[in-house]
């Protein structure tokens, strides 16, 4: 009896590992069957997910009108219908703050939007003939690099011309196949988040709720000792994801509107659509600030080249602003990474997600560095070890004492 009960974890051992070799091979050479499902479930859930987001932004202004203007906290205790009266409330006035700044943003901003972007349609054969005008002189003026650049077009002349030939007409149905799915993309996504908007609601009516349920089935799953050690990893890599996201979203609308703001002050031309390239790009760290002012300055130096420059020391003390005020007063030191840190998670991210993983990819890089430091300081509390790095710079001493029986050695 007990030699089968010691073969039953040794066949689940073995068929786990059998299991996850086939898997494993299965995505990287075979059918992708794994994949493939995976796909089709998350584009099930997605309006889960959406709802799911909403619902985690708009969390903090829930909870501060439930507390703080609604029903304020005082010594007796509520009733359960003054609290679901509260909740609702709190849910109503978040939504109506959203609804006030989604129509003064299409009230105000959008038809100035659509003014900037038919003006620049529209001056586009004047902007070809000055782009080429400066080409023009350029060759003029250096026939050695007039050689060179017509060497250049007559190799990427041959290029196109293969490649028209090749490839863009045997593709040409399968491009005209995704653009008469555009129409039902587009519908299929206002579906989306019609019904991620509800799930939202339903998330925050019942937070608290999902909350307990999150912590019952970490109770379940982890044994006494491991459940505390989860519950603050969850808490930690929350505080991460909440103050970074929220951050940078606030954080760039604000740079959106003090750059909407000061480009009207001073004329520059097509600021509706500047303003929205520069806060948008906002929204990436460390790259953002040079992904929307590189072409903000092209655009404006088509019409004016001094008020290019003017816009490029404007651009240069806003983002000076944000990083030295805005941004750590909204931001704090929430990821806890240096620069170098997030240079990589943002390359990293971008190669894998696009846009999307260079914005999250900061802040899944600062709860695996979070998770990595603290798996590194039990090491070293183990070994008695001392926790900051400074006890382990070169110079001056041969490393923290270790100790070994008797005896202390240097490391």
């Amino acid at each position: 009896m007990e030699r089968k009960n010691n073969l039953l974890p040794l066949g689940m051992t073995v068929f786990c590992t059998a299991a996850a070799i086939l898997l494993f091979y299965d995505t990287l050479f075979g059918g992708k069957v794994l994949l493939t499902i995976f796909l089709q479930f998350l584009g099930a859930v997605q309006p889960i997910l959406y709802g799911a987001f909403i619902a985690y932004l708009l969390a903090p202004m829930v909870n501060f009108f439930e507390e703080n203007l609604i029903f304020p906290r005082s010594n007796h205790t509520p009733s359960r219908r003054a609290l679901i009266a509260a909740r609702v409330a709190s849910i109503l006035a978040a939504w109506l703050v959203i609804t006030v700044f989604l129509y003064l943003l299409a009230s105000v901003l959008m038809p100035e939007l659509y003014k900037s972007v038919l003006q620049l349609v529209d001056n586009a054969d004047n902007y070809y003939r000055t782009v080429s005008g400066w080409i023009n002189h350029l060759l003029e003026t250096n026939p050695t690099v007039a050689d060179w650049v017509a060497q250049q077009m007559n190799t990427y002349f041959r290029d196109i011309n293969s490649w028209l030939t090749r490839g863009v007409l045997p593709q040409l149905q399968t491009v005209m196949s995704t653009l008469s799915g555009g129409v039902l993309s587009l519908v299929t996504f206002a579906k989306n988040l019609l019904i991620g908007v509800i799930v939202s609601i339903s998330l925050l009516y019942t937070k608290e709720n999902c909350a307990a349920y999150g912590r019952k089935l970490v109770y379940s799953l982890f044994s006494g000792t491991n459940v505390k050690w989860v519950l603050r990893g969850v808490r930690k890599a929350d505080s991460i994801f909440s103050g970074f996201v929220r951050g940078k979203l606030l954080d760039s609308i604000i740079i959106g509107i003090l750059c909407f703001v000061g480009c009207s002050l001073m004329k520059f031309p097509y600021t509706p659509l500047v303003s929205v390239i520069v806060g948008v790009t906002n929204i990436i760290p460390f790259f953002g600030p040079f992904l929307g002012a590189i072409p903000s300055i092209f655009l404006i130096l088509l019409v004016s080249p001094k008020s290019a420059v003017y816009f490029l020391l404007f651009v240069l003390v806003l983002q000076q602003l944000d990083g030295n005020v805005i941004g750590p007063k909204i931001l704090g030191d929430k990821t806890g990474l240096s620069s170098l840190w997030v240079i990589l998670a943002i390359l990293v991210g971008g190669s894998f997600f696009g846009l999307a993983g260079m914005f999250f990819g900061v802040p899944v890089c600062a709860c695996l560095y979070s998770l990595a430091n603290f798996l590194l300081d039990v090491r070293l509390r183990k070994k008695g070890l001392p926790l900051d790095s400074a006890s382990y710079a070169a110079g001056g001493s041969r490393g923290p004492a270790v100790p070994d029986g008797k005896n202390e050695k240097r490391l």
